[in-house]
């Protein structure tokens, strides 16, 4: 039975088979999420999503964990260039995401808030995206037993929380 939990603190701290990175189309990880996830888990995880890159907004692609309490960090493209990101590059990027754990036979996998932080998007439409997409995708992978919402910041913890509560009873 799949289980979805919503946590309070830093990603980089999390244990789960994959973590997730907030990225732009060049993989670069320079601040938020990839900033944290580079100086924990060490300068070789970008260095190898760059030479996976550059990926279209929306994308998805996976690396090694380095030093963090993980086996991959899935670096799912949020936003171009231009740092600006959108709805359905959130939905895609969240769908992609789950392909790749699906491909990898994952047993669990934490996101951050997607496109919140550099991006500018609002907290409570990205839980709602992201949440469907779990609550939509997530079952039809055989392997994964569970998907965490790691939020940076209590409000970000109870819009995602109250979200959460809002879709799984319905």
């Amino acid at each position: 039975m799949l289980r979805v939990e919503i946590v309070l603190g830093d990603i980089t701290r999390v244990e789960a088979d994959a973590l997730v990175n907030a990225a732009n189309d060049r993989l670069w990880m320079g601040s938020g999420v990839a900033g944290a996830l580079k100086r924990h888990g060490g300068w070789e995880i970008e260095m190898e999503a760059i030479n996976k890159g550059p990926v279209p907004a929306g994308g998805a692609v996976y690396t090694g964990a380095g030093r963090l309490k993980a086996k991959y960090v899935i670096h799912a493209v949020v936003m171009g260039q231009d740092l600006t990101t959108s709805a359905a590059y959130i939905e895609q990027a969240t769908t992609n995401s789950l392909i790749i754990a699906r491909e990898l036979g994952i047993k669990s996998i934490a996101f951050p808030a997607l496109g919140t932080g550099v991006g500018g998007f609002p907290v409570n439409e990205c839980a709602v995206i992201m949440l469907r997409v779990v609550e939509q995708t997530a079952p039809s992978i055989p392997s994964l037993e569970k998907v965490i919402f790691a939020l940076y910041g209590e409000e970000n913890f109870q819009i995602f929380r109250r979200e959460k509560e809002r879709l799984f009873r319905e």
